[in-house]
């Protein structure tokens, strides 16, 4: 049995981890943390990491974090003294944070991911794949988010991914293409030599991403639609199972789903 500190706990996509994890006899959440603490949890729940105990958290065989850019540093000094394993799902880390974490991932395995379920990331290997062919065909890149009007930061996690995957595939043979969030300040005709970025807000919208290739006359899409959280936590749980036990070290997505 793998046990799990679930951060985040209390969140939408905690609630979505818990459901999962109640029908998987291979792991139990054995405690959570989260600001906004729930007395009716079935295991304790507390408001920081500072407050689990040293005999809790040494019977803690991984982390599955869904939570804020706040709560980041108090994690990874909290899975850094205890040599925690953890999935990583929060976006919108400073770059100061980052350094932490890939500091954090020197003692301990650190998976990080901007989106947790299969389909993005294998929408992610085709855009590594093909990518550069669309450039080379003069095809613009456009990438366009549509998330609930909850959510705090924008672009999404996953479109900075998309992009940067696309990245990766021009990088072979030119350098980054820099991404373009706003158009409104300036009139010019669209430079090849740029993604756009859009994001979109409002209602219960779980996550929508469209990869646009935009050519001459043609239009060639890749689109990955959520209708529910539970492609996220499905992701989470797996990616939580497979990387209990690693040795220390940056993780991603693309192990878990092979």
């Amino acid at each position: 049995m793998i046990n799990v500190l679930l951060h985040g706990c209390n969140g939408r996509m905690g609630k979505a981890i818990e459901a999962i994890a109640s029908e998987d006899c291979g792991i139990a959440i054995c405690c959570g943390v989260d600001a906004v603490t729930d007395k009716n949890a079935s295991f304790p729940v507390y408001a920081s990491c500072d407050e689990i105990p040293k005999d809790v958290a040494e019977g803690i065989d991984v982390v599955i974090d869904f939570s804020t850019a706040k709560a980041m540093d108090a994690l990874l000094d909290f899975v850094t003294a205890y040599k925690l394993p953890c999935v990583l799902c929060t976006t919108g880390l400073s770059e100061e944070q980052t350094k932490k974490m890939h500091a954090a991932a020197k003692e301990t395995a650190i998976l990080k991911s901007a989106n947790m379920s299969v389909g993005i990331n294998l929408l992610l290997k085709i855009l590594k794949e093909n990518a550069a062919v669309l450039d080379a065909a003069g095809f613009d890149i456009e990438i366009v988010e549509k998330h609930h009007k909850k959510k705090l930061d924008a672009p999404s996690g996953t479109a900075i991914a998309l992009g940067d995957a696309a990245n990766e595939a021009l990088s072979r043979e030119k350098t980054a293409y820099p991404y373009v969030y706003d158009r409104s300040a300036r009139r010019e005709e669209r430079r090849q030599e740029e993604i756009g970025v859009s994001a979109v807000r409002g209602g219960t919208i779980v996550g929508d991403h469209d990869v646009i290739f935009a050519g001459n006359d043609e239009v060639v899409t890749f689109s990955h639609r959520a209708y529910s959280r539970s492609v996220f936590a499905t992701g989470a749980v797996a990616a939580a199972k497979y990387l209990a036990g690693k040795p220390a070290g940056m993780y991603d997505m693309s192990k878990v789903v092979g």
